[in-house]
């Protein structure tokens, strides 16, 4: 699936989900487009890599400390961030969220982040940047870069829907 194929199919489900929520449509677009690199690794229907206990799937990990516990992990590599402090990177398996359906995914995601007292600044924000800064400040994934990753595909989302 390419960006307009995914915008497309997915705008009207995150409009759904922002009418219910109060939670930006393009903000939702844009963290699920990072997320699943615009639907084209979409396991379980997570489209927000959400951990949960329902489908075990590879993925990276990038975490303070070197003796993290995961199902399985096939590699750890140490390296320093851009700040000059000591990161782990993991290539690991471990549980995720999965969903019925694209919609019960997003409005998964619209709960796990109206539940989870650490977003509640997020929630907080009336326009989908400050939205997406405050979602990554409160920690939601683990990536480098993960701020200006989403705000780099909110305005790619942004051109495309005008």
């Amino acid at each position: 699936m390419d960006a307009d194929n995914f915008i497309k199919q997915f705008l009207p489900v995150a409009k759904l989900v922002e009418s219910e929520s109060g939670i930006p449509a393009l903000a939702m677009l844009a963290q699920s487009a990072l997320e699943t690199a615009w639907g084209t690794k979409v396991k379980g229907n997570n489209y927000f890599g959400i951990k949960g206990k329902d489908v075990l799937i590879r993925t990276t990990e990038i975490l303070d400390k070197p003796d993290a516990h995961f199902p399985e992990v096939f590699s750890v590599e140490k390296f320093k961030d851009a700040n000059g402090k000591t990161k782990y990177k993991y290539d690991c398996k471990t549980w995720f969220a999965g969903y019925a359906t694209p919609i019960d995914a997003f409005r998964g995601y619209a709960n796990f982040i109206k539940s989870n007292p650490r977003y509640k600044l997020a929630l907080q924000q009336t326009t989908p940047e400050r939205y997406l800064e405050a979602i990554s400040a409160a920690g939601y994934a683990t990536g480098l870069n993960y701020k200006q990753s989403l705000l780099d595909v909110l305005k790619s989302v942004q051109k495309r829907v005008q």
